[in-house]
């Protein structure tokens, strides 16, 4: 019987996620399976898969054919270079231990990569996220300088306004004491 490692689609309209699945060759995309050996959701940055590696080990080395996404998944998780390592061991080019120790390095540095990236997309966020807090700071420094400006043109437009009010004012005041003067 030829199996093939696939992707069983599962959740909601334009938010799949997919269980990682041994099945029948011959078998539809959702229908019956063998074993289920992990998860992969697409929707998280970057995107998240649950494997059992053992298991997939297990799969690829008798012979299970990956799809092409699948294939991905278990590349980046490890497994094809895992088998290839094992294939070394099997022709004698090195130790188990050897292999063991490579396959560590390999998965050590994988790890150290990912950090990096991540370490890398945080500080691009913390950079936007200032370069957003700088221009809102700009927009309302403008705001409050045009909201300054509109005050200080209604202040002295209102005391144009009270300044001929109290001249004339002072005017009919100085006219009757001149009045009172003269007599």
């Amino acid at each position: 019987m030829a199996t093939k490692i696939r992707l069983q689609r599962h959740g909601r309209k334009s938010y799949a996620f997919y269980s990682i699945v041994i099945a029948d060759a011959k078998a539809p995309r959702d229908g019956r399976f063998i074993e289920k050996i992990g998860t992969y959701n697409p929707n998280t940055n970057p995107a998240t898969v649950d494997l059992n590696f053992d298991r997939a080990l297990k799969w690829v080395m008798t012979g299970a054919q990956p799809t092409d996404t699948v294939r991905n998944i278990l590349s980046r998780e490890g497994v094809y270079m895992k088998k290839h390592l094992l294939g070394g061991v099997a022709k004698g080019a090195f130790g188990e231990a050897e292999a063991e120790t490579k396959f560590q390095a390999w998965k050590n540095n994988k790890q150290n990569g990912l950090a990096a990236l991540k370490a890398k997309d945080e500080e691009a966020k913390k950079e936007i996220a200032k370069a957003r807090l700088e221009a809102e700071k700009k927009v309302n420094e403008e705001k409050a300088k045009a909201l300054a400006e509109k005050k200080a043109a209604e202040e002295a437009a209102k005391a144009a306004a009270e300044a001929p009010a109290t001249e004339e004012g002072a005017e009919g005041a100085e006219a009757p004491a001149a009045e009172n003067a003269a007599e």
